[in-house]
């Protein structure tokens, strides 16, 4: 990855020069942070998003469930943090197959919140 696009995807949206960071980047991000964390599956490879794939919000609460090893109660204690109340139920409704009557799509606020939440949990001091 380049210096200058790793600079700019780091960027803060209303900052000059920011741009998206491309959902093939955050799927090989979350993917190297579960081998780190939990440790590589013997015969498993990482799917690699092909062409124009795209990386759901459900997906990425998935990858950063199994990176951390989070349970249901855990997660929810995270998005207490970002003042985000959320059921079990509606919590697993979030991880179930999307042929599923009872799946439901996660947000960008939803999982924004999560996001939030997790630095709140793991670095109190950061700024807003």
């Amino acid at each position: 990855m380049e210096t200058e696009y790793l600079q700019r995807i780091m960027k803060k949206e209303e900052e000059p020069g920011f741009i998206l960071c491309r959902d093939k980047i955050i799927a090989l991000f979350l993917d190297g942070l579960i081998i780190k964390r939990r440790g590589k599956q013997e015969g498993v490879e990482p799917q690699v998003l092909k062409g124009d794939e795209r990386l759901s919000n459900n997906d990425i609460l998935r990858k950063i469930r199994i990176a951390m090893s989070y349970r249901d109660d855990d997660m929810i204690e995270v998005l207490k943090y970002a003042n985000f109340r959320l059921s079990k139920g509606e919590l697993s409704a979030l991880f179930r197959k999307p042929d599923h009557r009872s799946y439901k799509e996660c947000g960008d606020q939803l999982l924004r919140n999560f996001l939030q939440g997790m630095v709140k949990k793991y670095r109190p001091d950061a700024k807003k």
